[in-house]
């Protein structure tokens, strides 16, 4: 491998671990966002009993340096709670204040200040600051953001602003002697377009390591693709630009395929940000073809790889269940039961580009949607937000699939008919999803070419014409 090789390799395997993280965090937080919250949208700390024998209890410096407000409203970004129960039947004061201003409402005040949670909110550490009582009850003042007063239960609510604060709980006469129970709150307005950004930018940072390392690991001085039945491979195209084949394995396990969920694995994972990279590179080649008339050769080559590749692993796993010779990790064209290729193009039609994908294609896509994902209908079935609720069937692929594999496993066989009949399926699959990547402008077929190999081209040219009849007597008569 060269040094540029080696060099790639390494940014892509750091960039995909970077990659993963910023997926995994990005999960993290939908789940959170979807199960820890309250009904009203806050994520909730345990209560921790906290008291002090003197006149205040006070949390460290709240430090937001930051101005939200200046770049996102403050109440969509973060909103706290701060809930207490006094121990007793007293009233009790919450209030959060500027750091300045408490300070200075309890300089030379007896108060305890709480310097430390614990993890799993079983320890508790105080710091007692020795003093007397306070100038007068902490409600008669008015610097407070935000307070809560009262008997029983308070709750205080504040929507988080820049500054140096600090909360305050006290007895509301301000006398000695403070004992609540304590949980806190917060509620993250954009926390769901985090999550989502974190795996959206995982997600194109995981594509473009996977190129990197395909890129890294290929083979330089790639030969040929060895030719395929029937036509003879790239340079044997003469039936349609897209050229799909399996050979099915006569000596297939009864029980393996059960596995090749976890087998496969691997591949789900890379071809996942391959995909991505796929349709990032198609709307480049889009544009190329709009301007110059032409699809680049290597966005060509690499997306015709991602292509080829999709199809191994189809083949070994629930696409076909075809063989059990695991898939490599290449994107080149190798010697392997399932074969695909794309005839280059050469010039293509700037005005079909603009519709072909979008419009023309619709016939084939409700067509393949039966073969892949089944139908898809709106029931009459309404959720309780009051839309009606999308409802989808099996895919008839999968299905016929899933049969195979039964009477694989029960009999030891993959019936041959059923294996040609699921190989000219994925055959329109294929054709369609080349055509909707702008790879040919020749309209798929509406029709099922069955069978491992690809269907024979037609002989070009008019047919022979018939022997003519004739009275003469044969030569020698």
């Amino acid at each position: 491998m060269s040094p540029g090789k080696i060099v790639m390799a390494v940014i892509g395997a750091l960039l995909g671990l970077f990659a993963f993280g910023l997926i995994v965090a990005g999960g993290a937080l939908l789940w959170a966002f979807g199960t820890q919250r309250s009904a009203d949208g806050f994520f909730t700390s345990p209560s921790v009993t906290l008291s002090s024998d003197t006149h205040a209890l006070t949390t460290t410096e709240i430090d937001l340096s930051a101005r939200p407000a200046d770049w996102f409203p403050s109440s969509q970004l973060a909103t706290i709670r701060i809930e207490a129960e006094p121990s007793d039947d007293e009233p009790v004061f919450v209030g959060l204040g500027d750091q300045d201003d408490v300070e200075a409402y309890l300089s030379g005040v007896g108060y305890t200040e709480v310097t430390r949670i614990g993890s799993f909110f079983d320890e508790v550490s105080y710091r007692d600051i020795e003093g007397g009582p306070p100038p007068g009850p902490p409600g008669d003042e008015d610097f407070w953001v935000a307070t809560a007063e009262g008997e029983g239960s308070q709750t205080l609510t504040w929507d988080v602003d820049s500054g140096d604060w600090v909360g305050v709980i006290m007895n509301a006469d301000a006398s000695s002697g403070v004992a609540v129970d304590v949980s806190a709150g917060a509620r993250v307005g954009i926390l769901l377009p985090i999550a989502f950004g974190l795996i959206v930018f995982g997600v194109l940072c995981g594509a473009l390591a996977a190129v990197l390392l395909v890129l890294a690991v290929r083979r330089e001085g790639v030969a040929a693709p060895v030719a395929m039945a029937a036509g003879g491979g790239a340079a044997g195209f003469g039936h349609y630009p897209v050229r799909i084949e399996g050979r099915l394995d006569p000596n297939l396990s009864r029980w393996q395929w059960l596995l090749k969920w976890l087998l496969g694995l691997p591949h789900y994972i890379l071809l996942g940000f391959l995909w991505v990279g796929f349709v990032l590179l198609t709307i480049v080649a889009f544009f190329a073809i709009l301007f110059t008339g032409r699809y680049p050769r290597a966005i060509f080559d690499f997306n015709v790889g991602v292509l080829r590749w999709s199809w191994r692993v189809g083949f070994y796993s629930y696409g076909a269940l075809g063989t059990d010779q695991y898939p490599p990790f290449t994107l080149d064209d190798v010697e392997y039961p399932a074969r695909l290729d794309v005839e280059y193009p050469g010039e293509l039609s700037r005005l079909l580009v603009l519709v072909k994908w979008w419009l023309l294609a619709i016939p084939h896509y409700l067509i393949v949607g039966l073969f892949t994902s089944g139908l898809v209908w709106w029931t009459t079935d309404i959720g309780e937000d009051g839309n009606a609720v999308l409802d989808s069937g099996g895919g008839l692929i999968g299905i016929l699939v899933l049969i195979a594999g039964l009477i694989l496993l029960f009999s030891a066989r993959y019936p041959q008919g059923l294996f040609d009949l699921i190989m000219g399926l994925q055959r329109w699959v294929f054709r369609v999803a080349a055509y909707a990547a702008l790879m040919t402008d020749e309209y798929p077929p509406f029709r099922l070419d069955i069978g491992g190999p690809e269907p024979e081209a037609a002989p070009a040219g008019p047919a022979p014409e018939p022997p003519v009849e004739s009275d003469a007597p044969p030569p020698g008569g």
